[in-house]
């Protein structure tokens, strides 16, 4: 016992002694470790560097996608469909008949219209007529009016002459008369004294007869003037008349003008309904306003559509934009006309040159459905995106759709 407990000690003596050498074996693999971490680090301090020196004045986002115009196609009148001539997808031309509707009613309305313009022609021509009859007849009609007052004045001075001459004839025939009167009350005289003899009493009794037949001619004759000369009055009023009626003619050449205007006006407004009435059966043909590829339809045969209702869209494939949402702090050199790339995902090994065409007025915050109000509530800052419209350069020689999603970069260097 005494023999072992030394070696024991020497044993525990030399444990101490044996450990260093253990420790120091890693110290090579430290030392490495200490060269090679400064040079990573110098390593990505030059990468970052360069990477600094390549991306600066460039601003760049992946919030950014292909836009482009839809055209909804409607009707513009309504009606049953009766044909679809066009399926999804497929490429069409502006003015290619994409839908028919059924014209059964349009087409009797279109009928109904051409009469109403024919009706409407006849009386314009008849109006025109009439207006050709009137100008003619008033200056004739007024012509003869005042001949027939120049005539009726020169029947009344006629009439009033053969008067004068009717007293004057009866005057005679009263000294005539009076004359075979006294003849005759003085034959009777003689002849009952037995002066005379029977024959000249005779003689004086024709003559007396003959004395009162003269008379009471003249006193009918003179009579019959009397009633002439009234009726020449009653003729010159009647001639008076006609010629005031004639003078009128100016007033009846305006109503037969004023009527002219009339039917020409309804001519005019059954011509408009014509031509709606055209227009409604060519809207029954549903034409593409653009070219493009259809999408979106939903029309089928039978379906009863209207205005209010779109058909389809017809969606333009040759102008295309891409508008890219920048951070606010990624615009401040942004300006119009730099040059920017274009990095389409579905093209990926494709980039489209591009500049900037101009940016919004505005965030996208600012056009939202409830645009966020800071002074409300509490505040958080959050980084606003502005649109940024960027056109492309020359014609794109794979199709763009609207939608794509894009990484825009944009060059802030240039001016």
């Amino acid at each position: 016992m005494s023999t072992a407990s030394p070696s024991l000690d020497v044993q525990d003596n030399d444990v101490p002694k044996n450990l260093p050498s253990v420790v120091k074996e890693p110290a090579a693999p430290r030392s490495r470790a200490k060269k090679v971490l400064p040079a990573l680090v110098a390593l990505a301090l030059v990468g970052g560097g360069a990477r600094w020196v390549l991306t600066r004045g460039h601003e760049s986002t992946d919030d950014a996608q292909v836009e482009g115009r839809i055209a909804n196609v409607s009707p513009r009148v309504s009606g049953m469909v009766a044909k679809v001539r066009v399926s999804d997808n497929q490429a069409v031309k502006a003015g290619d008949v994409l839908v028919e509707l059924d014209s059964t009613d349009l087409d009797a309305k279109l009928e109904v219209a051409r009469a109403d313009v024919l009706s409407a022609e006849a009386q314009a021509s008849n109006a025109q007529s009439q207006l050709a009859l009137t100008e003619v007849n008033a200056g004739a009609n007024l012509r003869q009016a005042r001949g027939g007052v120049v005539q009726a004045n020169s029947g009344i001075s006629s009439s009033k002459a053969a008067l004068d001459q009717s007293h004057a004839d009866v005057a005679a025939a009263e000294a005539r008369f009076k004359l075979a009167d006294a003849d005759m009350t003085r034959v009777k005289t003689l002849k009952a004294e037995g002066a005379v003899t029977q024959a000249d009493l005779d003689a004086r009794q024709s003559a007396y007869d003959q004395a009162k037949a003269l008379l009471d001619v003249a006193r009918a004759r003179l009579t019959s003037t009397q009633a002439g000369v009234q009726g020449s009055s009653g003729g010159l009023e009647t001639a008076q008349g006609k010629l005031a009626a004639a003078e009128t003619g100016p007033v009846q050449v305006q109503a037969a003008q004023a009527a002219v205007k009339l039917s020409d006006a309804k001519l005019k407004q059954a011509q408009a309904a014509l031509h709606l009435a055209e227009l409604a059966v060519s809207y029954t043909k549903v034409r593409a306003p653009v070219d493009g590829v259809v999408s979106r339809r939903t029309v089928e045969v039978g379906q009863m559509v209207g205005p209010e209702r779109p058909l389809m869209a017809v969606v333009p494939q040759d102008d295309v934009w891409v508008v890219a949402n920048f951070k606010e702090d990624q615009v401040g050199e942004m300006k119009a006309g730099q040059p920017v790339e274009v990095e389409v995902d579905a093209f990926g090994s494709h980039a489209f040159k591009g500049h900037v065409d101009s940016l919004a007025g505005a965030s996208g915050a600012r056009f939202a459905l409830l645009p966020p109000d800071n002074a409300s509530g509490n505040f958080v800052k959050v980084v606003q995106r502005i649109p940024v419209l960027i056109r492309f350069d020359g014609e794109s020689q794979v199709a763009l759709k609207p939608g794509m999603s894009a990484v825009v970069t944009v060059d802030t260097r240039s001016n």
